[in-house]
């Protein structure tokens, strides 16, 4: 984890836990006498791909660095239904003031990777790389990016500093593809840092154009069918990198795959999964 993950996913910590936390958790404060010393343990209710391990340790030295966990996996592994992933224990009230937060950021990691995992598997060997998007949780796209990350997914720009995508609306509101290239490549110039440009396509006259404007590194195909992106990869003939966007599903990927292009983006992988069940449950010692 970098230094400015580090800190972006401190402030997280801090700001789910003030959500969540209030003045105090009054449940646990009532029913358990403080200073009381117990054990939990992390368990697997669905079979899928785990994310989040690192985040979740982070949260538990948060809230109390006094707490014990001990680990059983990492990220990225398979886990199965029943699979203990790690223990913790130390005081009960830290444990459960973790429990929530520890729990959504895990489930919802581990949903994103398992989906993401599912795609990739099943477009293994074409050469083709799945991609994110920025359609993504507010707040919480550097966590679900690195989820895709670790179901074996591609990151794609991070937000709108790092990449130019020139979309249909840029393409409207400039005056054309010819246009908003142009300008684009004019302000690349000026910038004192690389930084690349991709354009989005709603058809074959507008491949043509970008073709013949060039300039830009890499070309969007949206919502084409497979057989419209065969042609178009033919058309490119190599010429920029290919990425494909919109209608993409587990049924049809393959034949997009099949098609040749580069990348294939699915806005699906964070903006509508499931996450993946698992409970922390009090470990009762005899």
């Amino acid at each position: 984890m970098t230094q400015i993950e580090n800190e972006l996913l401190l402030r997280f910590i801090a700001a789910a836990l003030a959500e969540d936390v209030g003045d105090g958790d009054h449940t646990s404060i009532a029913t358990i006498p403080a200073g009381s010393a117990g054990q939990a343990q992390l368990i697997i209710k669905e079979a899928g791909i785990l994310a989040g391990l690192e985040e979740a340790l982070a949260v538990f030295r948060y809230v109390d660095e006094t707490l014990v966990v001990s680990t059983f996996s990492t990220d990225g592994d398979a886990v199965a239904v029943g699979d203990v992933v790690l223990t913790v224990t130390g005081s009960i009230h830290s444990i459960l003031i973790a429990e929530r937060l520890v729990l959504n950021m895990m489930q919802r990691m581990s949903g994103i990777a398992t989906a993401t995992h599912r795609i990739v598997a099943a477009i293994a060997g074409t050469g083709t790389k799945v991609l994110d998007t920025r359609k993504t949780t507010p707040l919480l796209r550097f966590l679900e990016k690195k989820a895709v990350k670790t179901g074996g997914g591609v990151n794609h720009r991070f937000g709108l500093h790092d990449m130019m995508l020139i979309k249909d609306n840029h393409v409207d509101y400039a005056g054309g593809i010819k246009e908003a290239i142009t300008r684009a490549r004019e302000y690349q110039g000026k910038m004192k840092r690389p930084i690349a440009i991709e354009v989005e396509v709603r058809d074959m006259e507008e491949v043509q154009e970008v073709l013949a404007v060039g300039g830009v590194d890499r070309i969007m195909l949206d919502n084409f069918t497979p057989g419209e992106v065969r042609k178009a990869v033919a058309l490119i003939d190599g010429r920029l990198v290919t990425e494909v966007s919109g209608g993409i599903t587990a049924d049809n990927i393959g034949d997009y795959a099949a098609a040749g292009v580069d990348f294939i983006s699915i806005g699906a992988l964070t903006h509508s999964v499931k996450g993946l069940d698992m409970s922390l449950k009090a470990k009762v010692v005899d």
